[in-house]
């Protein structure tokens, strides 16, 4: 069963191929993660070969929700390290997702965002970016990542999925500029990425786990297209990712035209098409079978269990059972 067995990542052993993709408790306490989080995930790290922690905000104004978790200070690198001791005791990698919500921001300043322009009906106009803010931010992502590395991350994933600030500049949905950080190409449209991957890299070293989250695809008319993601993915892998994890763009993290196991297995083959790296799909998959049917056809290299892992803590222990 490939499902059980091992992968490299980095310098990294993977026992098996059973991720627990992000996904939001919104229970955090002053930024860091609480005793129930904890005790949350050291649970479903018992089997599991990869946990991935939910999104953590790399500045105040990037910001997603009330309860989100925080990398923004050093105050809570503390009660991070607790968290990755126990998921390290049962035998399980953990990666801490860093993001921005750009114009999605649960914030009471102003939002800022690639270009001034409102995405959905009912939103505040946010503010365009300026490059001295794309500066600060991306320094942010780096002192996230170096936060995480003392908390004793394995690595950490950053977030250019489902909406946020990173989709927002790579989606031509959102980007609406027509500088060197402009909609025009995918080198403009994803050079805030490969400056965030190379300072995160220059600051957290070779040895740290580097991975995204990528909303390559908005299913959308006049969004971010299928075709785009193997040269995108090319370009992430070229610039020092380790690991790439297949979600949606601005559809966010489900397909309502597709009730299927695999939302995004289009998009995580059309990735796989172009890189050696490793690629997680996520999305729908239910059952050890659905998991390894994905894994023998190529879509993917590890495989992503979000609701049925939330629901029961065992699912890795039972699958490989």
């Amino acid at each position: 069963m490939i499902l059980s067995e091992p992968l490299k990542i980095n310098n990294k052993i993977l026992r098996n191929r059973i991720v627990m993709p992000p996904t939001a408790t919104r229970k955090a306490e002053n930024g860091g993660p609480n005793y129930e989080q904890i005790e949350y995930y050291k649970k479903r790290a018992v089997g599991t070969g990869l946990i991935i922690v939910e999104h953590a905000y790399v500045s105040p104004e990037g910001m997603a929700s009330i309860g989100q978790l925080s990398m923004a200070d050093d105050s809570i690198i503390s009660s991070y390290q607790k968290l990755t001791d126990a998921v390290h005791q049962e035998g399980a990698l953990i990666l801490a997702q860093i993001s921005h919500a750009g114009s999605y921001a649960k914030t009471m300043g102003e939002k800022i965002a690639p270009s001034a322009y409102a995405f959905k009906d009912g939103m505040n106009l946010p503010k365009e970016i300026t490059k001295d803010d794309i500066k600060r931010i991306v320094k942010c992502f780096a002192d996230a990542s170096i936060r995480a590395k003392k908390a004793r991350f394995d690595g950490v994933e950053i977030h250019s999925a489902h909406g946020y600030l990173l989709t927002q500049f790579y989606s031509p949905l959102t980007n609406k500029r027509t500088d060197e950080y402009g909609f025009q190409n995918l080198e403009s449209r994803t050079k805030i990425h490969r400056e965030i991957i190379r300072a995160i890299r220059e600051s957290a070293g070779s040895n740290f786990i580097l991975a995204l989250r990528f909303g390559g695809c908005d299913y959308m008319e006049g969004g971010s297209k299928i075709e785009d993601i193997p040269k995108a993915s090319k370009i992430f892998e070229d610039d020092g990712i380790d690991l790439l994890d297949i979600s949606g763009g601005h559809c966010a993290y489900t397909l309502k035209e597709n009730d299927n196991p695999g939302w995004f297995a289009d998009s995580s083959k059309a990735a796989k098409s172009a890189v050696n790296i490793p690629v997680i799909l996520t999305g729908g998959i239910k059952t050890k079978e659905d998991a390894e049917k994905f894994l023998i056809d190529g879509s993917c290299d590890l495989v992503g269990i979000g609701r049925e892992m939330m629901k029961n803590p065992n699912w890795s222990k039972e699958a490989l059972a």
